[in-house]
């Protein structure tokens, strides 16, 4: 059970980490949510607190390494340990090659890729003093399904997945697991900007990809570290 865990989501302030934030502190959970919308992060909070969850907010640009320290410091020194690290920031935007200017790619790559090397860093050390830790990185199914105009964004979860399995043999001596959560289409803001027409009969909802994440935070995913799961609709 996720009861007490101390659980950091980055990205938590909408959508996929928001949902994560939920799953987790309805059961329990100590949650601390991280974004840099603060007046997001106030309405993770309040919809959590008001169905009687623990939520604190830490508004963070995981962009900026000491903005990462500061968020993963606050928690380990407010409760002494962080039993759950997910990663769920993240962006996508539509670009083919020649749209796609090295801001744009830099950027994509920030949040995409530096942020989880940042935040796995960081919390690394908290863990292992522990020995006993989890972290879960979202990834996307683009990592392995080509599509035009998500070259960067693509290869970025491809790195995620990569970066998941050799972390999760790292931790194998220490306690710690890392996993990939993979999802398709879901029910996002994110996705709707850049598929404003896409079907909803083919989308996931946020609270489906929470759920792989809950689970595989307990004791009964102890033995499938390394993996990334893939969450799609039945067909796509």
């Amino acid at each position: 059970m996720a009861q007490n865990q101390v659980v950091v989501v980055t990205g938590g302030g909408r959508g996929i980490g928001r949902a994560i934030c939920q799953r987790f502190a309805a059961d329990g959970a100590q949650v601390m949510a991280a974004a840099r919308n603060a007046v997001e992060l106030e309405d993770t909070q309040r919809e959590i607190t008001q169905s009687g969850g623990r939520c604190h907010v830490h508004p963070t640009d995981v962009c900026v390494p000491d903005e990462i320290h500061a968020l993963i410091e606050a928690t380990a020194g407010r409760f002494g340990r962080i039993d759950v690290l997910v990663n769920c920031a993240g962006i996508a935007p539509q670009a083919l090659i020649e749209e796609l200017e090295p801001s744009l790619f830099n950027t994509i790559r920030c949040v995409n890729v530096d942020a989880v090397y940042f935040t796995c860093r960081r919390v690394w050390p908290v863990m292992k003093a522990q020995k006993s830790g989890v972290i879960v990185n979202i990834s996307s199914i683009a990592s392995i399904d080509a599509f035009p105009g998500f070259a960067a964004y693509g290869a970025a979860k491809a790195w995620v997945n990569a970066w998941t399995k050799a972390l999760a043999e790292e931790g194998r001596g220490c306690g710690i697991r890392v996993f990939s959560v993979a999802p398709g289409a879901v029910e996002t803001r994110m996705l709707r900007d850049a598929f404003p027409d896409f079907p909803d009969n083919q989308t996931l909802q946020p609270t489906d990809v929470a759920n792989v994440v809950h689970c595989l935070a307990q004791q009964g995913c102890r033995y499938a570290t390394g993996q990334t799961v893939f969450v799609r609709r039945q067909g796509d």
